[in-house]
């Protein structure tokens, strides 16, 4: 197993902690020297917070422990290719690498969409690497949207054949 993939299945392992709390199956480690210095995974709805995506969980964690909001030499891993806002954090934390494992065609901000690295307005460039344990990163996001859709279905019978009230 390379380092990226090894720091990527400790992303796929918070991930599934975001999908055990149903959240969108997310997950963040940010590394340093080889260390583990911020993890996170996706926390808006437990949080009340639009901005608690992995990344910028992950980010504030690194930067408390590093006493640094900069994070030179550190690089980010995540399931998913981040999005506008959090390409964004990471370029004013001065990410040094972006590795994540499944694209995302809809608001990736990589790869997929606006290809931010290449196309912002930043002082900063930060280089990125998709498709690391892609298959696994994809495989979990699908699987809780399909899980989420049976349970969404159950409930829609359950309230139409009157065994449940909606009120």
């Amino acid at each position: 197993m390379t380092t990226d993939q090894l720091f990527m299945t400790r992303a796929l392992e918070l991930a599934q902690c975001a999908a055990d709390k149903g959240e969108v199956p997310v997950g963040a480690v940010i590394v340093h020297k080889g260390k583990i210095v911020g993890e996170g995974y996706n926390q808006p709805i437990t949080r009340c917070d639009p901005t608690a995506h992995a990344e910028i969980v992950a980010l504030r964690e690194a930067a408390i422990r590093t006493s640094n909001y900069r994070l030179m030499g550190c690089d980010l891993y995540v399931t998913i290719e981040p999005c506008t806002m959090c390409v964004g954090a990471l370029m004013h934390a001065r990410i040094n690498r972006i590795i994540f494992g499944a694209t995302e065609p809809r608001a990736g901000a990589l790869e997929s969409q606006l290809q931010l690295a290449e196309n912002g307005p930043y002082n900063h460039s930060i280089n990125w690497q998709g498709g690391v344990l892609a298959e696994q990163c994809s495989l979990l996001i699908k699987q809780f949207f399909q899980n989420k859709r049976v349970l969404q279905k159950q409930s829609n019978a359950l309230v139409q054949s009157g065994d449940i009230s909606t009120v």
